[in-house]
């Protein structure tokens, strides 16, 4: 059997190993679970890819990935395709043929390498299907996604535990660049894993390359003046820029100013359907389109080299989501620029993010008698009139999509889209009627938007306070085990 040196110049074409990756694949080879918190572009992916080169042909191991994303996914299963490594993927992106061609493949016990999102454990099928095969690694990528404290949640990633009980509680990885001491702690018990089961690896945040630039601006006219420019900066040309907004309509006013200067550019956001954002990215990873206004939806799976600039055009909502999106920026290791225009007014807009994200027990008492006691509208009218019925004061409050992804996540409906999310399954969790609890998330958000007004003011070296706040106390979770 090859040597991971040898797979590593054969698939990767690199001769060397980056910092701390040999140490982590020879660790859960050794069938030992490991928290990988690496910088983002560094190389994260290597740890559980290689693990699955040395499966052999003949075996019914498998490395298993959980992926937040389908784009996500599918670009990153193209690009080990292209390498000549066997890897696919299951999601809601493939038709029902595609689907079982792939559940039939794998129960055979091809791919040796499989991307799935957690959700694809609701379905009976691929459960069946990955039952036949022996989990040699689970690989948690975007790993913050799991903790309730991580600034990108997702609810079904919060089931990992169980996840792992029905694979039979196979060696673990889990991956990220962003994860502060709380939000690992709650992972690794989310997870169901002892912290002293399990390895940290902990490089640190440091991207040398990256400059952190704070400009204060007061209102649009300065915002686009500043922005004007960060694009006519000579020192950052030829390469890729990315603009990040965190309201749609603030982007299309941006945009609508640029096209008026000729200044061309492509847009992605929620709002556009998916052939059209797969489109702007597809243009964007060629080269085609350098400059991209985007919303936080562009960015996972976005790995190019070559981008030279990302501007925040509105304040991120946390620490972790500004690293996570300023890391997107010279992967090639050459200069490139980081620029937060901050506008005080921008805050309004997270904190009402805030309390979008954060219903109170009051609110979930309503919707949960409303689901109990007038299920049969619930189902005939779907969504939008049960929003009406929650929420009369401003139908554009998104307190409704959070709490049925909370309802769900803990099991009080079936599912988080309809008509599942209208068939209640048990009572309401107590959680879910003390404001006391439902308070102390909403503080901790509030905690970490706090945290970027006091980046914002940092007069000294702001790479020395990101650090800071990440590191926490990394020795406290770490464990040579």
């Amino acid at each position: 059997m090859e040597s991971i040196d040898d797979l590593l110049r054969r698939y990767y074409g690199h001769a060397t190993f980056r910092p701390d990756q040999r140490e982590v694949i020879e660790h859960v080879l050794s069938k030992r679970h490991a928290m990988v918190i690496m910088p983002t572009g560094m190389g994260k992916s290597v740890c559980y890819q290689i693990p699955a080169l040395t499966i052999d042909e003949a075996s019914d191991e498998i490395v298993l990935v959980l992926s937040p994303l389908v784009a996500l996914m599918h670009d990153q299963v193209t690009s080990l395709q292209a390498k000549g490594i066997d890897a696919t993927y299951i999601n809601s992106s493939l038709d029902r043929v595609d689907r079982e061609r792939r559940y039939e493949a794998i129960a055979r016990g091809k791919h040796p390498l499989l991307y799935v999102t957690p959700e694809r454990f609701r379905k009976n099928e691929f459960r069946d299907c990955i039952g036949r095969r022996r989990v040699k690694l689970l690989a948690i990528d975007e790993a913050h996604c799991v903790s309730q404290w991580g600034h990108d949640f997702r609810p079904d990633y919060s089931r990992v535990g169980e996840i792992r009980e029905q694979l039979g509680f196979p060696t673990t990885i889990t991956l990220t660049a962003t994860a502060t001491a709380e939000c690992r702690h709650d992972i690794y018990r989310q997870i169901g894993i002892d912290p002293s089961d399990i390895r940290l690896f902990y490089q640190g945040i440091e991207r040398p390359n990256l400059s952190l630039d704070v400009q204060p601006v007061l209102g649009d006219d300065e915002k686009l003046a500043a922005m004007l420019d960060c694009f006519s900066d000579p020192t950052y040309r030829g390469g890729s820029v990315v603009v990040y907004f965190s309201l749609i309509k603030t982007l299309n006013r941006f945009s609508d100013d640029l096209l008026r200067r000729g200044i061309e550019h492509d847009c992605y956001h929620g709002d556009l359907n998916r052939r059209h954002r797969r489109e702007v990215q597809d243009r964007f990873m060629r080269g085609d389109g350098d400059r991209v206004l985007a919303t936080n939806a562009f960015g996972m799976g976005i790995d190019k080299e070559d981008i030279r600039m990302v501007i925040h055009a509105e304040t991120p909502g946390s620490i972790e989501s500004y690293y996570q999106e300023v890391g997107r920026a010279g992967r090639d290791n050459q200069p490139s620029r980081c620029v937060w225009l901050y506008d005080q007014q921008d805050l309004m807009t997270q904190m009402q993010f805030i309390e979008w994200s954060n219903p109170d027990a009051e609110f979930y008492g309503r919707l949960y008698d409303t689901l109990v006691e007038q299920n049969e509208p619930c189902k005939a009218f779907g969504m939008e009139w049960l929003n009406d019925r929650l929420q009369r004061l401003s139908r554009h409050d998104h307190r409704l999509a959070t709490a049925i992804a909370m309802l769900d996540r803990t099991g009080v409906v079936a599912g988080p889209q309809p008509p599942r999310c209208f068939d209640v399954l048990t009572e309401l969790p107590p959680q879910f009627k003390s404001d006391e609890t439902l308070e102390e998330k909403k503080r901790r958000d509030q905690t970490r938007l706090y945290a970027m007004v006091q980046l914002a003011a940092e007069q000294g070296d702001r790479k020395a306070f990101l650090t800071r706040y990440f590191e926490g106390s990394p020795q406290q979770d770490y464990v040579d085990a």
